[in-house]
């Protein structure tokens, strides 16, 4: 596929580039697909997994929460691999499109789970989260890279705003797929196969969407062996030491965060689920997050961030670090529900939802901002490969929890049980708490260069905090 007869440099316009709205519609399909899927996994490995016989084969909630931990892992790791191949050889647009068919295929595996394939659960579970996650290394470093692609200065002024509702598209998908898929899940008539294979459908619809944009988009070109000039040159060693530190130090945000879809599923279990005449299932609570995402996107865009900007610069760096200070309370309050739980008392999910408000509320602090501090602080030729090791931090943050839930199985089988009951919420707590420390001291310290995809050189001007 040559790219020659696109647009290779964004046009110098005021107004919204016009490949985005197909953008958009693509991740808010891919997006219901990968969050309908996962909506689900904790409940299918603790509930329903089978043997290849078709007896019951369950997992424990500390072996659940290292399978999913370590999926998590796995699709923010092959991003950097997609990163390089997009930058180096394929561009953004041909890589995201290809490996979709992969990912596609993965859901086709998972939605095998019904069929007497002779084949355990457990096998097709792997495979097919192997190759979601191989799908997603395509994926994510490009998509984002590609939204930024389509700007010019004279409307980069609209990045942040886009940003917000490429944001807003990723929950609006996740809304309806993490209400949809747990009640397929749990049907009598659907099961799992329904619940693992709506997503595949939402998989392939994505793909045909990002398909039709393509007389629309600008596709920035692979760089070929220049790719490597530009990383392995002083100016791109410079920018990867500048945001290493970053990196680094949010990654405690993703270990909390992504344990909403583990052990909060888990804790939920144990609470009084009813609302307002309703009792969603734990796995459905999960749907709180992206609700409330797409609240919080406007009400920080025109109401809190406009109020901050009254008394201090309200620069990227401050939102990520107050950010990660707001994820401390959220899981002290989860620390709190675990020993009401213990005391044999069953809380309301209420308390549930006031953690998931601190949560998201430093979700749209720190993820949003990051997506796009670190495309315009990446050198034009490594836009996907810095994308690629931003997403490196979320995969760091998963082995670490991966590997505590490894380190707790291990203490029960030698019966000398570490971090029960509310002991490990108030672990992560004070890991969160050191991380934002330390970000807070090193952030002020932070110089970088912005770079905008249509400009000759980079802007002088130091990104501080």
């Amino acid at each position: 596929m040559s790219e020659k007869k696109f647009l290779t440099v964004p046009p110098e316009q005021t107004t919204m580039p016009a490949g985005i709205p197909y953008i958009v519609g693509n991740e808010a399909a891919e997006r219901f697909s990968y969050y309908g899927m996962k909506a689900i996994l904790m409940d299918f490995m603790m509930l329903s997994l089978l043997s290849a016989a078709g007896q019951p084969d369950v997992m424990g909630e500390e072996e659940a929460t290292r399978w999913i931990s370590n999926f998590n892992s796995a699709v923010y790791f092959f991003p950097i691999i997609g990163a390089i191949l997009a930058d180096w050889l394929f561009g953004k647009y041909r890589m995201i499109l290809c490996v979709s068919l992969v990912y596609c295929a993965g859901h086709a595996t998972l939605a095998l789970m019904d069929f007497h394939t002779g084949i355990d659960q457990r096998t097709l579970l792997f495979w097919g989260l192997c190759l979601i996650a191989i799908g997603s290394g395509g994926i994510k470093p490009c998509v984002s890279a590609h939204v930024g692609d389509q700007f010019g200065r004279a409307n980069s002024y609209l990045m942040p705003v886009v940003f917000g509702w490429f944001y807003f598209a990723i929950n609006f998908g996740s809304t309806f797929s993490t209400m949809l898929t747990p009640a397929l899940h749990e049907s009598k008539r659907f099961g799992p196969s329904w619940a693992f294979g709506v997503p595949g459908v939402l998989m392939g619809i994505a793909t045909l969407v990002f398909w039709l944009g393509r007389n629309k988009f600008v596709h920035v070109p692979p760089a070929g062996n220049k790719f490597f000039k530009e990383t392995f040159s002083r100016e791109g060693f410079i920018a990867l030491a500048n945001l290493a530190p970053l990196y680094l130090l949010i990654a405690p945000f993703w270990s909390l965060f992504d344990q909403t879809g583990s052990r909060w599923v888990g804790q939920a279990h144990d609470m009084d689920r009813r609302l307002f005449g309703f009792e969603p299932s734990a796995a459905q609570f999960q749907v709180v997050n992206p609700i409330m995402v797409m609240i919080f996107i406007p009400l920080f865009s025109y109401v809190i961030y406009p109020l901050m900007r009254k008394f201090f610069t309200v620069t990227p760096l401050r939102r990520i670090g107050i950010g990660l200070f707001l994820t401390v309370p959220s899981f002290l309050v989860a620390t709190w529900i675990e020993s009401r739980i213990l005391a044999n008392e069953t809380p309301s999910i209420g308390w549930q939802i006031l953690a998931y408000a601190l949560l998201t509320a430093a979700e749209v602090m720190v993820s949003i901002t990051s997506l796009e501090f670190s495309y315009t602080q990446a050198p034009k030729e490594m836009k996907s490969f810095v994308m690629g090791v931003y997403l490196l931090s979320i995969s760091l943050g998963n082995q670490f929890t991966s590997l505590v839930n490894s380190q707790i199985e291990n203490s029960i089988k030698a019966e000398q049980p570490i971090l029960q009951g509310a002991n490990y919420f108030w672990f992560f707590s004070m890991v969160m708490l050191a991380a934002a420390v330390i970000f807070a001291i090193w952030s002020p310290f932070y110089r970088g260069r912005t770079y905008i995809q249509s400009d000759d050189q980079p802007q002088p001007e130091p990104a501080a905090t």
